[in-house]
């Protein structure tokens, strides 16, 4: 029996969530690790903007400031991630990969690359990319109602 919340937007979501969820656990299990997919944002931003500092690269994966530092303990405990006092704000950490998260991310973003398709499975690849060209422009659209939103732009 259907009900009307099967064609609500946030079931679906909800839904499209616990199923890339589901996949990316089940892909790092496969690899041996155990790693989340914040974990892997974490680490994807931070190669991409070594010493970058932990209030930054929250906003840029769109993760809760208060709990970043959670993620970046695990990250640390790990050998992956090392965290440096800022020398001009001696309040501010600043984010470097370790050699090893290096290599684990080298490792990693193909294995992540790899099963996208994985977690649209009944769409057509047009239909995939037209998904996502319409998810990408929703969440801009919406990035201000947020309680993480995504913040690209640097600080000055």
């Amino acid at each position: 029996m259907a009900l009307e919340i099967h064609n609500m937007a946030g079931h679906l979501i909800r839904r499209l969530n616990q199923i890339s969820m589901s996949v990316f656990q089940e892909r790092m299990k496969a690899q041996g690790l155990t790693m989340t997919s914040v974990q892997f944002a974490a680490m994807n931003a931070v190669h991409a903007n070594p010493g970058i500092d932990q209030a930054r690269l929250a906003g840029m994966i769109a993760y809760d400031r208060a709990t970043i530092g959670g993620v970046i303990d695990r990250l640390e405990s790990k050998g992956l991630i090392v965290r440096k006092v800022s020398e001009h704000d001696r309040r501010a950490r600043l984010v470097h990969l370790t050699p090893d998260g290096e290599a684990l991310l080298e490792t990693l973003i193909p294995v992540v690359r790899g099963f996208q398709d994985d977690i649209l499975s009944g769409l057509s690849d047009e239909e995939r990319s037209e998904f996502l060209r319409l998810a990408a422009k929703a969440a801009d659209a919406g990035n201000s109602l947020s309680r993480a939103p995504l913040i690209l732009g640097k600080k000055s």
